[in-house]
């Protein structure tokens, strides 16, 4: 065995792959957890506050979407720098990172206070209370979106160079703080909604703040480079792409499940939001893979990377068939935490099937999604979601509509995306094509 291929061996065992992946779940799960204490607090305010607070969280979820396209883009970009021996380049990826981060974060910051209102009536269908106290609370929370990109930005430079206690301590101790400061702000200060707004921008600022004093520290220059920053845009742009493609079919599969009644809606939500969950833990899979299939590809190793992108997806699999036997195994029990009704748990059964087998499925493809995001091969995944989706999903769950299949037609749907992606993934995995060395792709 080669010192490259031996090297990449090392770097591709399980404990090396746990010591980011892990360290990347807690950060990822922080932010969901903030939102529920949120809510847990505001919840107790009444039926309006808590309404607006969803509606004004929902367009905040987007805003951290969109940070979670520019974490993914620099990782991998950073990682190949960092894998050719340049650490000062990889670092210098993510102050271009940044500089995009904040330009937009400024943006949806200033846009929020023109065009909140609008926005937050248009969510509710039309004025009221719920729509008014969502524009406050919107137009105070967007006040920390600079801060929310820029920690996006950090997360992924950070990443790129192995990095992963840095990240873990500028996003749960802002969280934290958060937590602690929403009660206080909310109640004894007597700021109500508005507390909860102030508190969650606070956490978004001081977080941001942590990943841009990390990067003054690195004693890079921190001047602007468009041209970089063009390149990065359009890896954002095609990653965003991908995105959007995703929340379409998920959006139509919930229009399509309602079409079926309450029952059958209310099944599909407690499964497909379970399903996001075990995606989330994948997830954390898959930034370990845009790190070190970054930095393989960057040291030159693509034999290496290869090796890598084989053990991950094995990784990705074994993930999915724990998950599929914890979830086999609460059929008759999980559905009852989410809901009383007979007839919502009666659908979920007829889910679950589905969702129990798309487990190890879903961990092979989120596995190696991570590994092409690493590589750079942002454009296959693109042109692959989009195929699959209106190729797969999107014609399967309205032909389940038009042929009254109900929900098992549905998650037929999405079990055929699912394995139109896998498929294709396999394919593109064996041929080689996505593993090109050098620092940049």
């Amino acid at each position: 065995m080669s010192q490259t291929t031996a090297t990449a061996a090392g770097v591709a065992s399980p404990r090396r792959i746990a010591s980011l992946a892990l360290p990347a779940l807690v950060v990822l799960a922080a932010e969901p957890l903030y939102v529920l204490v949120d809510t847990a607090v505001v919840g107790h305010l009444g039926r309006v506050p808590l309404a607006a607070l969803a509606v004004g969280g929902t367009v905040l979820t987007l805003i951290a979407w969109l940070g979670t396209v520019v974490a993914y883009g620099t990782t991998g970009r950073s990682a190949r720098r960092f894998g050719s021996g340049d650490r000062a380049a990889a670092v210098a990826e993510g102050v271009q990172a940044s500089w995009l981060a904040l330009g937009v974060g400024v943006l949806v910051a200033l846009g929020m206070q023109v065009v909140g209102g609008a926005l937050a009536r248009t969510l509710v269908g039309g004025p009221g209370d719920v729509a008014a106290a969502a524009a406050q609370w919107l137009r105070i929370a967007a006040l920390g979106a600079p801060g929310l990109l820029l920690a996006a930005a950090g997360n992924g430079w950070l990443r790129g160079i192995q990095d992963t206690r840095r990240p873990l301590l500028f996003v749960l101790a802002p969280n934290l703080l958060s937590a602690l400061l929403c009660p206080l702000l909310v109640y004894p200060a007597g700021l109500g909604l508005i507390g909860s707004a102030v508190a969650n921008a606070v956490a978004q600022t001081l977080s941001g703040g942590l990943f841009a004093a990390a990067l003054v520290r690195e004693r890079v220059s921190l001047r602007p480079r468009p041209r970089v920053i063009r390149q990065q845009l359009v890896l954002s742009r095609d990653l965003l792409i991908r995105g959007v493609a995703f929340q379409a079919s998920f959006l139509s599969a919930t229009a399509v499940a309602a079409r079926f009644g309450a029952a059958a809606v209310g099944a599909h939500q407690i499964a497909v939001q379970l399903w996001f969950f075990t995606a989330l833990v994948l997830d954390a899979l898959a930034i370990a893979a845009q790190a070190l299939i970054g930095a393989a590809l960057g040291a030159g190793d693509d034999v290496g990377a290869r090796a890598l992108a084989r053990r991950i997806a094995l990784l990705g699999g074994a993930c999915g068939v724990a998950f599929a036997v914890l979830i086999a195994a609460g059929a008759g029990v999980v559905p009852s935490w989410f809901s009383s009704d007979p007839g919502v748990r009666d659908q979920a059964m007829v889910a679950w099937p589905w969702f129990v087998a798309l487990q190890p499925l879903g961990g092979v493809v989120f596995a190696l999604d991570g590994v092409l995001i690493g590589a750079g091969d942002v454009r296959y995944l693109r042109n692959l979601t989009i195929v699959a989706a209106l190729g797969g999903f999107l014609p399967a769950i309205w032909l389940a509509y038009g042929l009254d299949l109900g929900l098992g037609g549905i998650w037929a749907g999405l079990t055929l995306f699912v394995v139109l992606r896998l498929v294709a993934l396999l394919l593109r995995l064996r041929s080689g094509g996505w593993a090109v060395v050098g620092a940049v792709r």
